[in-house]
């Protein structure tokens, strides 16, 4: 049988593109040979590489896990107070809070299927944080709207206090600021400022008068993807630092994080997250397992932020 006819087959797939240098089909991750912009595709796939040939409207959200929310800017609130973003969201930006849809695709992204008819509560939840009030007195109010309203006050603090949070730092307490408020949502971030601080100073009383070596040529990012990807997690970028180190950034659960892990063994120096001085304990290939605990157990604090 000659074999080479098939090597040449050129199949064509609808798939959503999120960006980056992939696109994942039902089975398989492809590369995309010349990125497109974010949206639905129609590829022609001929062996691991995908062009993108034209737009095309969605296709085989159907049989895919179906996942109900209220939406807090880019991203789906659901049952826990998780915050998802969710892509390929549509061009008319859908009113704050609109009770939503969405598919789990292939790779675990979510992706917009349709917004849901609303009730009294997502027009209350809005009035409500216009005036700067709480849902304390709210009732019948569904528990996703709730927590998205909780993020919404600490966006709006956030931005006035110059403190960032994560959603997987601050789920925990959510609840609580939809139905303290303000004070609430003050209390909730300077904690994590201050986590954050007393972090930074035992990490630079820890690697000060450490000797510092030459740093070496490889990179060694293979090692790291992998190390990743088999916990779970998605390589983003590297950058070499001195003192044979390397600065990872990589997706997990949603968030982004920062970690510094020696160049060879892949040992974690600075884990990005607060591990009360435990970080050197970390391997980059276990972290991620050690974040997912710190945020179902509500204590995770992010130390490194882009």
């Amino acid at each position: 049988m000659d074999y080479r006819k098939f090597l040449g087959k050129v199949e064509s797939e609808v798939l959503p593109y999120f960006g980056g240098a992939t696109v994942d089909a039902a089975s398989r991750r492809l590369r995309v040979s010349t990125p497109p912009a974010p949206g639905w595709w129609r590829f022609d796939v001929q062996g691991r590489t995908a062009t993108a040939r034209e737009p095309a409207e969605p296709q085989g959200l159907d049989g895919l896990p179906l996942v109900r929310g209220h939406l807090w800017g880019s991203r789906l609130v659901r049952e826990g107070a998780v915050a998802e973003r969710v892509q390929l969201l549509p061009e008319e930006e859908p009113p704050r809070f609109s009770p939503m849809r969405a598919r789990r695709w292939h790779d675990g992204t979510l992706v917009f299927e349709g917004l849901e008819f609303e009730g009294e509560a997502e027009g209350t939840a809005r009035l409500m944080v216009e005036e700067g009030r709480t849902l304390a007195e709210v009732k019948a109010v569904p528990a996703s709207l709730r927590a998205a309203f909780g993020y919404a006050v600490l966006e709006g603090v956030s931005g006035a206090l110059g403190i960032r949070f994560a959603p997987a730092e601050v789920r925990g307490q959510v609840l609580s600021v939809a139905e303290q408020g303000r004070p609430a949502a003050e209390a909730c971030l300077r904690r994590l400022a201050a986590g954050r601080e007393a972090h930074v100073r035992e990490m630079e009383t820890r690697l000060r008068g450490q000797p510092r070596h030459p740093e070496r040529q490889t990179q060694g990012v293979s090692r790291v993807e992998r190390a990743l990807e088999s916990a779970g997690a998605r390589l983003l970028a590297t950058r070499r630092l001195g003192n044979e180190r390397l600065e990872v950034t990589f997706g997990f659960m949603d968030e982004r994080f920062i970690s510094i892990v020696e160049t060879e063994t892949l040992q974690v120096v600075d884990a990005g997250i607060c591990l009360a001085g435990s970080d050197r304990q970390v391997t980059l290939e276990s972290l991620p397992s050690v974040i997912r605990e710190a945020i179902q157990d509500d204590v995770l604090v992010i130390t490194r932020h882009a």
